[in-house]
Protein backbone atom coordinates (compact mmCIF):
# COMPACT_ATOMS: atom_id res chain seq x y z
CA UNK A 1 0.00 0.00 0.00
CA UNK A 2 1.37 3.41 -0.84
CA UNK A 3 -0.12 6.64 1.36
CA UNK A 4 0.11 10.28 0.70
CA UNK A 5 0.27 12.48 3.39
CA UNK A 6 -0.71 16.14 2.34
CA UNK A 7 0.50 18.76 4.22
CA UNK A 8 -0.81 21.80 3.90
CA UNK A 9 0.04 25.96 5.28
CA UNK A 10 2.30 26.48 8.14
CA UNK A 11 2.10 22.57 9.12
CA UNK A 12 6.58 23.16 7.68
CA UNK A 13 6.82 24.54 11.05
CA UNK A 14 5.57 21.74 13.11
CA UNK A 15 7.75 21.53 16.54
CA UNK A 16 8.51 25.48 15.97
CA UNK A 17 5.10 26.80 15.78
CA UNK A 18 2.62 27.37 18.83
CA UNK A 19 4.72 23.83 20.87
CA UNK A 20 1.39 24.64 23.05
CA UNK A 21 -0.78 23.38 20.57
CA UNK A 22 1.03 21.25 18.41
CA UNK A 23 4.00 20.25 20.41
CA UNK A 24 7.41 20.11 19.89
CA UNK A 25 8.74 16.79 17.90
CA UNK A 26 9.16 18.10 14.29
CA UNK A 27 7.09 16.20 11.36
CA UNK A 28 10.26 14.68 9.52
CA UNK A 29 10.93 13.27 13.03
CA UNK A 30 7.66 12.20 13.36
CA UNK A 31 7.29 10.27 10.08
CA UNK A 32 10.09 8.82 10.85
CA UNK A 33 8.58 7.39 13.66
CA UNK A 34 5.57 6.85 11.50
CA UNK A 35 7.75 4.74 8.97
CA UNK A 36 8.74 2.26 11.71
CA UNK A 37 5.17 1.58 12.47
CA UNK A 38 3.99 0.89 8.90
CA UNK A 39 7.16 -0.49 7.61
CA UNK A 40 5.07 -2.74 4.54
CA UNK A 41 3.35 0.94 3.86
CA UNK A 42 4.97 3.41 1.44
CA UNK A 43 4.58 6.26 2.91
CA UNK A 44 5.49 9.74 1.10
CA UNK A 45 4.98 13.14 2.49
CA UNK A 46 4.23 16.69 0.52
CA UNK A 47 3.84 20.46 2.48
CA UNK A 48 3.19 23.42 1.15
CA UNK A 49 1.94 26.42 2.18
CA UNK A 50 0.31 27.27 -1.25
CA UNK A 51 -3.38 25.93 -1.91
CA UNK A 52 -3.10 25.03 -5.86
CA UNK A 53 -0.33 22.79 -4.78
CA UNK A 54 -2.06 21.02 -2.46
CA UNK A 55 -4.59 20.69 -5.27
CA UNK A 56 -2.40 19.66 -7.97
CA UNK A 57 -0.92 16.81 -5.11
CA UNK A 58 -4.44 15.77 -4.86
CA UNK A 59 -5.14 15.32 -8.36
CA UNK A 60 -1.87 13.64 -8.94
CA UNK A 61 -2.64 10.84 -6.18
CA UNK A 62 -5.05 9.35 -8.32
CA UNK A 63 -3.80 5.96 -9.63
CA UNK A 64 -0.85 6.45 -7.67
CA UNK A 65 -1.48 6.38 -3.87
CA UNK A 66 -3.99 4.10 -2.31
CA UNK A 67 -4.89 6.97 0.31
CA UNK A 68 -4.26 10.42 1.10
CA UNK A 69 -4.01 11.68 5.16
CA UNK A 70 -4.73 15.63 4.54
CA UNK A 71 -3.89 17.97 7.40
CA UNK A 72 -4.81 21.02 5.42
CA UNK A 73 -4.13 23.40 8.25
CA UNK A 74 -6.15 26.84 8.12
CA UNK A 75 -7.41 25.43 4.22
CA UNK A 76 -9.91 23.20 6.06
CA UNK A 77 -11.95 26.20 7.23
CA UNK A 78 -11.74 28.65 4.09
CA UNK A 79 -10.93 26.47 0.65
CA UNK A 80 -13.87 25.60 -1.36
CA UNK A 81 -11.05 24.97 -4.06
CA UNK A 82 -9.68 21.96 -2.18
CA UNK A 83 -12.85 20.32 -1.27
CA UNK A 84 -13.33 20.30 -4.61
CA UNK A 85 -10.58 18.68 -5.83
CA UNK A 86 -10.86 16.40 -2.92
CA UNK A 87 -14.54 15.19 -4.14
CA UNK A 88 -13.36 15.13 -7.73
CA UNK A 89 -10.28 12.72 -7.22
CA UNK A 90 -11.20 8.65 -6.49
CA UNK A 91 -8.28 8.16 -3.82
CA UNK A 92 -9.61 8.05 -0.18
CA UNK A 93 -8.93 11.23 1.57
CA UNK A 94 -8.67 11.01 5.17
CA UNK A 95 -8.52 14.66 7.25
CA UNK A 96 -6.76 15.25 9.97
CA UNK A 97 -5.80 17.88 12.39
CA UNK A 98 -3.16 18.00 15.62
CA UNK A 99 -5.20 19.72 17.78
CA UNK A 100 -9.54 19.35 17.93
CA UNK A 101 -10.72 21.97 16.30
CA UNK A 102 -13.59 21.94 17.49
CA UNK A 103 -11.37 22.79 20.78
CA UNK A 104 -10.52 26.41 19.41
CA UNK A 105 -11.59 29.53 17.89
CA UNK A 106 -15.11 29.46 16.66
CA UNK A 107 -14.16 30.37 12.83
CA UNK A 108 -12.08 26.83 12.92
CA UNK A 109 -15.10 24.73 13.99
CA UNK A 110 -16.32 24.65 10.21
CA UNK A 111 -14.49 21.89 8.41
CA UNK A 112 -15.23 22.55 4.27
CA UNK A 113 -13.65 18.92 3.93
CA UNK A 114 -15.50 16.80 6.44
CA UNK A 115 -18.22 16.17 3.86
CA UNK A 116 -16.22 14.61 1.24
CA UNK A 117 -13.33 13.09 3.26
CA UNK A 118 -13.87 9.35 4.21
CA UNK A 119 -13.43 10.55 7.61
CA UNK A 120 -11.84 13.01 10.10
CA UNK A 121 -9.43 12.64 12.56
CA UNK A 122 -8.34 15.21 15.13
CA UNK A 123 -7.33 16.36 18.52
CA UNK A 124 -4.49 13.13 19.11
CA UNK A 125 -1.71 14.98 18.27
CA UNK A 126 0.87 13.55 15.97
CA UNK A 127 -0.82 10.62 16.69
CA UNK A 128 -4.21 12.06 14.33
CA UNK A 129 -1.87 10.91 11.22
CA UNK A 130 -1.10 7.11 12.55
CA UNK A 131 -4.70 6.55 13.55
CA UNK A 132 -5.35 8.29 9.59
CA UNK A 133 -3.10 5.66 8.02
CA UNK A 134 -4.92 3.21 10.59
CA UNK A 135 -8.35 4.17 8.84
CA UNK A 136 -7.18 3.90 5.29
CA UNK A 137 -5.39 0.53 6.14
CA UNK A 138 -8.71 -1.05 7.67
CA UNK A 139 -10.74 0.12 4.90
CA UNK A 140 -8.89 0.31 1.70
CA UNK A 141 -9.91 2.18 -1.59
CA UNK A 142 -13.11 0.40 -3.68
CA UNK A 143 -13.97 -0.90 0.07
Amino acid sequence: MKILILNGPNLNLQGRRDVAVYGSVTFDDYLSRLRGVFPDVELDCFQSNIEGELIDALHRSEGKYDGVVLNAGGYTHTSVALRDAVAAVPTPVVEVHISSILAREEFRHVSLLAPVVRGSIMGFGLDSYRLGIEALLLQPAGD
